[in-house]
């Protein structure tokens, strides 16, 4: 679910490309992904950098695989360093064509839906009164506001809604209905919000 979640990042953004902007891909392991155990950090970290070269980054952020029990020294970045480079070697030779499971591409397609219905419920935010509402900071402070961007841990925040219920369900992180634990799209939470008429 993290590739389908990184390739839908990847379509929205690029599809921004043009003569005057482009972004480069890099790509990094998670330091809360890795475990304090060393040994089982290493495997880890290995794993995780496996499945961002299928993402075909030009440039790979390698973490000491210790950041889960520590920060990285200089002979832990080292280490890592070295067994990154041994992932890259052999994914170099052949790899096991990950993109292609039906499951990552459904998510993504998923996603992108979702997060174009997102953007648009930002633009009708705005009602059409600056020039680009997805940049500018009055309708994205409301846009947290009132909910329609929003996280479990703004729950709190006087800035924030912090309503949102999400879950893990089959490896994706989803939006759910707190009383029956039942998954939202975007369109039923947004649905549910009470400043808006989305």
């Amino acid at each position: 679910m993290d590739l389908a979640k990184m390739l839908a990042k990847i379509e929205l953004i690029e599809s921004l490309h043009n003569k005057d902007f482009t972004t480069i891909r890099q790509t990094r392991t998670g330091l809360a992904s890795l475990s304090p155990d060393p040994d089982v950090a290493k495997g880890e970290l290995s794993s995780s950098s496996l499945f961002q070269l299928a993402l075909e980054p030009k440039i790979v952020h390698v973490v000491g695989f210790c950041e889960g029990d520590h920060a990285a020294l200089p002979a832990d970045i080292i280490e890592s360093t070295k067994i990154i480079q041994g992932v890259v070697k052999n994914y170099s030779l052949g790899s096991p064509q990950f993109l292609s499971d039906s499951r990552i591409k459904m998510r993504k397609e998923e996603l992108v839906e979702e997060a174009n219905y997102l953007l648009q419920a930002i633009k009708e935010l705005s009602s059409g009164k600056v020039k680009d509402p997805w940049t500018n900071p009055n309708t994205l402070a409301q846009a947290v506001k009132i909910g329609l961007l929003d996280a479990p841990h703004l729950c709190g925040n006087p800035y924030a809604a912090g309503k949102v219920f999400t879950q893990i369900k089959d490896g994706a992180c989803v939006a759910i209905d707190p009383e029956s634990g039942k998954p939202l799209s975007e369109k039923e939470r947004i649905s549910r919000l009470p400043s808006t008429s989305f």
